[in-house]
Protein backbone atom coordinates (compact mmCIF):
# COMPACT_ATOMS: atom_id res chain seq x y z
CA UNK A 1 0.00 0.00 0.00
CA UNK A 2 1.35 3.43 -1.04
CA UNK A 3 2.06 5.73 1.77
CA UNK A 4 0.84 8.31 0.46
CA UNK A 5 -2.37 9.66 1.30
CA UNK A 6 -3.14 11.46 -1.81
CA UNK A 7 -2.86 7.91 -3.62
CA UNK A 8 -6.15 7.17 -1.52
CA UNK A 9 -8.02 10.18 -1.75
CA UNK A 10 -8.69 12.96 -3.55
CA UNK A 11 -9.59 14.91 -1.11
CA UNK A 12 -6.67 15.18 0.34
CA UNK A 13 -5.14 15.39 -2.59
CA UNK A 14 -7.22 19.09 -3.40
CA UNK A 15 -5.87 19.69 0.45
CA UNK A 16 -2.33 19.16 -0.47
CA UNK A 17 -2.75 21.20 -3.44
CA UNK A 18 -4.55 24.12 -1.92
CA UNK A 19 -2.18 24.12 1.32
CA UNK A 20 0.88 24.26 -0.89
CA UNK A 21 -0.45 27.23 -3.33
CA UNK A 22 -1.95 29.41 0.10
CA UNK A 23 1.62 28.61 1.97
CA UNK A 24 3.76 29.96 -0.79
CA UNK A 25 1.46 32.91 -1.72
CA UNK A 26 1.26 33.56 2.19
CA UNK A 27 3.88 31.49 4.19
CA UNK A 28 3.05 28.51 7.09
CA UNK A 29 2.25 31.13 9.52
CA UNK A 30 -0.33 33.27 8.43
CA UNK A 31 -2.17 30.12 6.56
CA UNK A 32 -5.33 28.59 8.63
CA UNK A 33 -6.75 25.35 8.39
CA UNK A 34 -10.14 27.09 7.52
CA UNK A 35 -8.77 28.61 4.58
CA UNK A 36 -7.23 25.02 3.24
CA UNK A 37 -10.62 23.79 3.63
CA UNK A 38 -12.38 26.54 1.67
CA UNK A 39 -9.70 26.48 -1.05
CA UNK A 40 -10.00 22.62 -1.15
CA UNK A 41 -13.96 22.84 -1.11
CA UNK A 42 -13.89 20.84 1.94
CA UNK A 43 -15.26 21.02 5.48
CA UNK A 44 -12.18 22.11 8.05
CA UNK A 45 -12.92 18.74 10.05
CA UNK A 46 -12.11 16.79 7.07
CA UNK A 47 -8.80 17.97 6.78
CA UNK A 48 -8.14 17.37 10.71
CA UNK A 49 -9.45 13.40 9.02
CA UNK A 50 -6.51 13.44 7.09
CA UNK A 51 -3.64 15.52 9.50
CA UNK A 52 -3.50 15.77 12.98
CA UNK A 53 -2.55 19.56 12.62
CA UNK A 54 -1.49 22.25 9.89
CA UNK A 55 1.97 21.71 11.33
CA UNK A 56 1.87 18.28 10.21
CA UNK A 57 0.49 19.03 6.77
CA UNK A 58 2.94 21.14 6.08
CA UNK A 59 5.65 18.89 7.64
CA UNK A 60 4.46 16.59 4.85
CA UNK A 61 4.20 19.23 2.10
CA UNK A 62 7.70 19.93 2.33
CA UNK A 63 8.54 15.86 3.21
CA UNK A 64 7.09 15.24 -0.30
CA UNK A 65 9.22 17.98 -2.25
CA UNK A 66 11.78 16.42 -1.32
CA UNK A 67 11.00 12.75 -2.03
CA UNK A 68 10.36 14.40 -5.78
CA UNK A 69 13.94 15.39 -5.67
CA UNK A 70 15.11 12.17 -4.17
CA UNK A 71 12.72 10.30 -6.74
CA UNK A 72 14.40 12.45 -10.01
CA UNK A 73 18.19 11.82 -8.60
CA UNK A 74 17.56 8.20 -8.19
CA UNK A 75 15.79 7.75 -11.64
CA UNK A 76 18.89 9.59 -13.33
CA UNK A 77 21.58 7.43 -11.55
CA UNK A 78 19.75 4.41 -12.40
CA UNK A 79 19.15 5.29 -16.35
CA UNK A 80 22.86 6.15 -16.54
CA UNK A 81 25.42 5.53 -13.92
CA UNK A 82 28.13 8.05 -14.97
CA UNK A 83 25.30 10.74 -13.50
CA UNK A 84 27.30 9.96 -10.83
CA UNK A 85 30.17 11.76 -11.87
CA UNK A 86 30.47 15.26 -9.73
CA UNK A 87 30.59 17.51 -12.98
CA UNK A 88 27.16 15.54 -14.24
CA UNK A 89 25.39 15.21 -10.55
CA UNK A 90 26.64 18.58 -9.10
CA UNK A 91 24.11 20.29 -11.54
CA UNK A 92 21.84 17.99 -11.43
CA UNK A 93 21.48 18.25 -7.59
CA UNK A 94 21.20 22.17 -7.51
CA UNK A 95 18.67 22.28 -10.75
CA UNK A 96 16.39 19.49 -9.06
CA UNK A 97 16.76 21.52 -6.22
CA UNK A 98 15.83 24.61 -7.60
CA UNK A 99 12.72 23.43 -8.89
CA UNK A 100 11.52 22.81 -4.63
CA UNK A 101 9.20 26.16 -4.72
CA UNK A 102 9.08 25.21 -0.43
CA UNK A 103 12.88 24.91 -0.28
CA UNK A 104 13.49 27.77 -2.10
CA UNK A 105 11.11 29.48 -0.19
CA UNK A 106 13.09 28.54 3.03
CA UNK A 107 15.93 29.88 1.25
CA UNK A 108 14.66 32.79 0.60
CA UNK A 109 14.59 33.52 3.79
CA UNK A 110 10.63 32.31 5.34
CA UNK A 111 11.96 31.71 9.14
CA UNK A 112 8.17 30.79 10.08
CA UNK A 113 8.14 27.92 7.59
CA UNK A 114 11.67 27.09 9.12
CA UNK A 115 10.98 27.56 12.15
CA UNK A 116 8.04 24.50 11.51
CA UNK A 117 10.29 22.51 9.48
CA UNK A 118 13.23 21.85 12.28
CA UNK A 119 11.11 21.90 15.44
CA UNK A 120 12.09 18.08 16.07
CA UNK A 121 15.78 17.47 16.07
CA UNK A 122 14.88 14.42 13.78
CA UNK A 123 13.14 16.06 11.04
CA UNK A 124 15.85 19.08 11.18
CA UNK A 125 18.55 16.38 10.70
CA UNK A 126 17.14 14.88 7.97
CA UNK A 127 16.15 18.15 6.07
CA UNK A 128 19.66 18.83 6.35
CA UNK A 129 21.06 15.62 5.18
CA UNK A 130 18.69 16.41 1.35
CA UNK A 131 20.37 19.59 0.04
CA UNK A 132 22.37 19.57 -2.33
CA UNK A 133 25.11 20.32 -0.88
CA UNK A 134 25.36 17.78 2.05
CA UNK A 135 24.31 15.54 -0.54
CA UNK A 136 26.92 15.97 -2.13
CA UNK A 137 29.15 15.47 1.12
CA UNK A 138 27.44 12.28 1.74
CA UNK A 139 28.40 10.84 -1.07
CA UNK A 140 31.96 12.16 -1.84
CA UNK A 141 33.54 9.28 0.77
CA UNK A 142 32.22 6.53 -2.15
CA UNK A 143 33.93 8.89 -5.16
CA UNK A 144 37.38 9.03 -3.01
CA UNK A 145 36.93 5.38 -2.59
CA UNK A 146 36.59 3.58 -5.99
CA UNK A 147 38.88 7.25 -7.69
CA UNK A 148 36.22 9.31 -9.23
CA UNK A 149 37.74 12.24 -7.18
CA UNK A 150 41.22 12.37 -6.46
CA UNK A 151 42.91 10.13 -4.21
CA UNK A 152 46.39 12.21 -3.24
CA UNK A 153 44.47 15.60 -2.07
CA UNK A 154 42.82 15.44 1.57
CA UNK A 155 38.88 14.33 1.38
CA UNK A 156 38.35 17.02 3.90
CA UNK A 157 39.33 19.35 1.72
CA UNK A 158 37.88 18.38 -1.00
CA UNK A 159 34.53 18.23 0.56
CA UNK A 160 34.93 21.90 2.46
CA UNK A 161 35.45 23.13 -1.31
CA UNK A 162 32.92 21.39 -2.79
CA UNK A 163 30.44 22.82 -0.63
CA UNK A 164 32.02 26.35 -0.99
CA UNK A 165 31.33 25.41 -4.57
CA UNK A 166 27.78 24.58 -4.48
CA UNK A 167 26.69 27.00 -2.00
CA UNK A 168 28.04 30.12 -4.07
CA UNK A 169 26.25 28.41 -7.27
CA UNK A 170 22.92 27.51 -5.76
CA UNK A 171 22.70 31.45 -4.24
CA UNK A 172 23.58 32.71 -8.00
CA UNK A 173 21.07 30.19 -10.00
CA UNK A 174 18.37 31.11 -7.60
CA UNK A 175 18.80 34.44 -8.30
CA UNK A 176 20.18 35.23 -11.63
CA UNK A 177 19.90 38.85 -10.81
CA UNK A 178 22.75 38.58 -8.42
CA UNK A 179 25.38 36.59 -11.19
CA UNK A 180 27.24 38.43 -13.91
CA UNK A 181 25.77 38.75 -16.99
CA UNK A 182 26.93 37.00 -19.99
CA UNK A 183 27.32 33.65 -18.99
CA UNK A 184 25.10 31.92 -21.55
CA UNK A 185 25.00 27.97 -19.78
CA UNK A 186 25.13 28.45 -16.06
CA UNK A 187 25.37 24.85 -15.10
CA UNK A 188 27.86 23.99 -17.66
CA UNK A 189 30.58 26.39 -15.68
CA UNK A 190 29.30 24.72 -12.95
CA UNK A 191 29.94 21.54 -14.49
CA UNK A 192 33.39 22.68 -15.83
CA UNK A 193 34.02 24.43 -12.09
CA UNK A 194 33.56 20.88 -10.75
CA UNK A 195 35.69 19.00 -13.33
CA UNK A 196 38.40 21.03 -12.28
CA UNK A 197 38.03 20.61 -8.65
CA UNK A 198 37.58 17.04 -8.46
CA UNK A 199 38.01 15.75 -11.43
CA UNK A 200 41.19 12.93 -11.23
CA UNK A 201 44.53 12.49 -13.20
CA UNK A 202 43.02 9.00 -14.50
CA UNK A 203 39.78 8.63 -15.60
CA UNK A 204 37.54 5.95 -13.67
CA UNK A 205 36.74 2.84 -15.77
CA UNK A 206 33.35 2.51 -16.09
CA UNK A 207 33.44 -0.35 -13.87
CA UNK A 208 34.32 1.67 -11.32
CA UNK A 209 31.53 4.32 -12.16
CA UNK A 210 29.20 1.50 -11.24
CA UNK A 211 30.04 0.46 -8.41
CA UNK A 212 29.99 4.30 -6.79
CA UNK A 213 26.57 4.25 -8.46
CA UNK A 214 25.20 1.02 -6.95
CA UNK A 215 26.68 2.38 -3.68
CA UNK A 216 25.51 6.14 -4.10
CA UNK A 217 21.69 4.41 -4.79
CA UNK A 218 21.85 2.20 -1.57
CA UNK A 219 22.20 5.75 0.09
CA UNK A 220 19.84 7.85 -1.53
CA UNK A 221 16.82 4.93 -0.97
CA UNK A 222 17.78 5.19 2.14
CA UNK A 223 17.17 8.83 2.68
CA UNK A 224 13.94 8.19 0.56
CA UNK A 225 12.93 5.47 3.04
CA UNK A 226 13.77 8.42 5.97
CA UNK A 227 11.53 10.63 3.82
CA UNK A 228 8.49 8.35 3.86
CA UNK A 229 8.85 7.64 7.50
CA UNK A 230 8.57 11.36 7.81
CA UNK A 231 5.28 11.59 5.37
CA UNK A 232 3.79 8.92 7.28
CA UNK A 233 4.08 9.81 10.62
CA UNK A 234 2.58 13.46 9.73
CA UNK A 235 -0.68 11.98 8.01
CA UNK A 236 -3.44 10.04 9.18
CA UNK A 237 -3.52 7.14 6.64
CA UNK A 238 -7.57 6.27 6.54
CA UNK A 239 -8.19 2.41 6.39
Amino acid sequence: MSQLIEHHSRKAARILDSARELVLDHGAHKVTVSEIARAAGVGKGTVYLYWPAKEDLILGLFARELLTFLDEIIARITADPATVLPCRLAPLLIRTGLRLPLASRVQSGDADLLRLLTQQAGDRELFARTTPSAMCETVMPIHHRHGLIPRDRPLPELTYATHAVLTGFGVALSDPATAAFGVGDPDQVLADTVARLLEPPVAPSEQAIAAAAEEILVVLRQVREAVLELIERSQILQQ
